[in-house]
């Protein structure tokens, strides 16, 4: 049932949100409209609802030639069919898929499309189009199609392009990921920590793994099942550095905050935003998911910055536990919540 009070102060308003829950007609014109339409606003007493653009026009009313209420780009952007775009996109890499083109695949105007990416994934949809096509490189140097072949069948132009993105979406070079992470050299030492074991990970770049708790050398094996990994001993340096001030940071000594250690990223643009901005944080800050996607940009953008914070892989270095949701309570956290209640408290003492 339709809240005529609720459905009118939304159409003074133009409220976008509004668009595909329902559409309002004009008896004096004979025109029904969608409530963000721009034309002048009616007098209430000429206004009737209607739930869909097809009631509508069974009482004798046409759409408005304004705002269109009967095209696919009044459906607000939670209510657009991602998952089924990705898919044709995947099938067809062939295409170049700019933007107005994929707006009309999902029949959808160009800027409808660029926010319902943003609020459901965090991602623009040039974005969108450029993850199908790592998708489909992973898929086809893992079958050994040869890097050429897997190049041009997911639809880069060239091969500079590949290896351009290579450290950030593949995390090696296409030959290395073809070979299952081989001739990458991860150097691991695992140590003891008020929180528990640790778990650390480092490739030349920098640190790029870091797990708290049990299982965390199956965990690195399954990122990189066919790496050279070698174990080396935390008095090494600087590993010896590395693991003094992790310990002093998380026995909450004072004055200890969270080291900036070197860390190698690998993950999606919006996802490397986000870790960035956390980094930046203060030990004792807390942001909620809202907040933090306010930050990088990306307004609305709360449940994409929730799954970038699940899929990091570098424990308290990268600090994801500083995310917090807007309730007050501590939420989830990829190593337990006990884990994040202790980071929490430790650094609120400082």
């Amino acid at each position: 049932m339709l809240n005529l009070e609720q459905c009118w102060r939304a159409i003074l308003r133009r409220d976008r949100r509004a668009d595909g829950r329902y559409v309002f007609g004009v008896a004096t014109t004979g025109v029904y409209c969608r409530p963000s339409c721009p034309a002048r606003r009616p007098l209430r007493r000429n206004v009737r609802l209607f739930a869909t653009p097809a009631a509508a026009e069974r009482a004798g009313l046409r759409a408005c030639l304004r705002c269109r209420p009967n095209a696919a780009a009044a459906r607000p952007a939670a209510a657009l069919d991602l998952g089924g775009l990705a898919r044709r996109v995947a099938q067809n890499l062939e295409r170049p898929w700019r933007e107005r083109e994929l707006a009309a695949a999902a029949g959808v105007t160009a800027a409808a499309l660029r926010r319902a990416c943003l609020e459901q994934l965090g991602l623009t949809p040039r974005a969108l189009v450029e993850a199908a096509r790592v998708g489909r490189l992973k898929t086809g140097l893992r079958a050994q199609s040869g890097i050429a072949a897997a190049t041009y069948a997911a639809g880069f132009g060239s091969s500079s392009r590949v290896y351009e993105r290579a450290a950030t979406r593949l995390g090696m070079t296409p030959r290395q990921y073809q070979r299952s992470g081989a001739n990458v050299r991860i150097a691991t030492c695992r140590f003891a920590t008020p929180l528990g074991r640790m778990t650390l990970a480092a490739t030349e770049r920098g640190i790029c793994f870091a797990h708290l708790g049990e299982g965390g050398e199956a965990a690195l094996r399954e990122e990189f099942p066919a790496a050279q990994v070698a174990r080396v001993k935390s008095g090494e340096e600087p590993w010896r550095s590395w693991r003094a001030a992790l310990q002093r940071a998380l026995a909450g000594g004072e004055g200890e905050a969270i080291p900036r250690l070197p860390v190698d990223m690998r993950g999606t643009v919006f996802q490397l935003q986000v870790w960035r901005y956390l980094r930046h944080l203060a030990a004792g800050e807390t942001r909620t998911y809202t907040e933090v996607a306010d930050a990088v940009g990306h307004p609305r953008s709360a449940r994409a910055v929730a799954r970038a914070c699940a899929a990091n892989r570098i424990a308290v270095l990268v600090p994801c536990h500083r995310v917090v949701p807007r309730s007050g309570h501590d939420g989830g956290y990829r190593w337990g919540a006990m884990r994040k209640r202790m980071l929490l408290k430790t650094e609120s003492r400082r």
